[in-house]
């Protein structure tokens, strides 16, 4: 019993490991699509709309730093967890945990490419949208994806639904906003207007 239970931990680290090497093979991959854009790929179409027909700022390549103080949290419900406090059982949050009823649309902050979309362990059903930049947003603990790798999003679109599947006791959603790989303070890029 012992050596099965042992063999499934070693499984289970090595998909983590796994994981973790192709998140970070997606945010270089995403980094370097990033540096050889052309000055043709910076033009934005026009805004989506978002929740309750608002419109959202878009980013491209160029001006994702342009909408700091202009963007809106992904879904709607009570921010539980924030950026830098103490998390139970150690560690601090890297993002917000926003708790919000499952089945709860999450949507797209801002115009972006899908670089990231499958189960990763400890963050659930996580979807990575690559805004350019080196501008990376992070949506974890979803109970569905809608989106696939290389996919274009918009601004306010809907990417997943938020649930628990990251093994967190509440129904939400997991949210972090990077630049080149650190973590930044989500709300202080968000507009709570």
């Amino acid at each position: 019993m012992t050596r099965i239970l042992a063999e499934q931990e070693r499984r289970r680290a090595e998909q983590a490991r796994k994981a973790e090497e192709a998140r970070k093979k997606a945010e270089a991959e995403a980094k370097k699509n990033t540096q050889k854009k052309s000055p043709a790929d910076k033009t934005a179409p026009a805004p989506a709309s978002g929740p309750e027909n608002r419109q959202l700022p878009n980013a491209t390549s160029g001006n994702f730093a342009k909408l700091k103080g202009r963007l809106r949290l992904p879904v709607r419900g009570q921010v539980t967890g924030r950026f830098g406090t103490a998390r139970e059982g150690g560690g601090t949050w890297k993002g917000l945990f926003i708790r919000t009823p499952q089945g709860s649309e999450v949507k797209a902050i801002a115009r972006g490419q899908v670089v990231y979309a499958e189960w990763m362990r400890g963050f659930g059903n996580l979807l990575i949208i690559d805004h350019g930049a080196g501008y990376l947003t992070v949506y974890g603990n979803n109970d569905a994806l809608y989106k696939q790798v290389g996919d274009p999003v918009q601004g306010g679109e809907t990417v997943g639904i938020a649930g628990n599947s990251g093994g967190n006791a509440d129904s939400g959603l997991y949210f972090e906003l990077r630049h080149q790989g650190q973590a930044l303070d989500p709300m202080k890029w968000v507009s709570l207007k």
